[in-house]
């Protein structure tokens, strides 16, 4: 069912998903992997991961039904190549279609999923409500992920 939700969903969660491996891929493995000197900070790598885990999770696992496994806290200290995480990035953008029109068509396939501090939401929360809330979450990563980028090459030239 094509509507103008599931295009703008499609079109928005793709953006994302690619500014998010790009802004990583143009970080490189080194800086990728450094935490900011700010109680608390992630290091890019991880924000990336958690991306990637997040999407798992509502579309693949609740939307899709597909079981996809979660570690939620270690997604922000994992550490790995920046090519291995956009790479996941791209794949799961590339799903993105396919998770849209399930969850428009058919609505949310596992509402027993694990792998959220948003228990009530994934077993009442509207199909159309995911979707936004994803590309919420991917959005407010983005920007961490670009003010963290911006801190660590501001530091890094100085």
């Amino acid at each position: 069912m094509v509507t103008p939700l599931h295009d703008a969903a499609i079109a928005l969660l793709q953006e994302n998903l690619t500014a998010v491996a790009d802004l990583v891929v143009g970080l490189g493995d080194d800086l990728a992997a450094r935490r900011p000197d700010l109680p608390g900070a992630n290091a890019p790598y991880g924000i990336a991961n958690h991306c990637v885990g997040l999407v798992e999770f509502w579309l693949g696992s609740v939307v899709g039904g597909e079981r996809i496994p979660r570690d939620r806290d270690g997604e922000f200290t994992a550490t790995g190549r920046v090519a291995d995480v956009a790479a996941r990035l791209t794949e799961l953008a590339d799903r993105v279609p396919g998770w849209v029109r399930i969850a428009l068509e058919e609505g949310p396939r596992d509402r027993t999923a694990v792998g959220s501090t948003r228990t009530a939401a994934v077993r009442e929360a509207s199909a159309e409500w995911m979707l936004l809330h994803v590309v919420r979450e991917l959005s407010q990563h983005l920007g961490q992920l670009e003010i963290t980028r911006d801190l660590l090459t501001s530091s890094a030239d100085g």
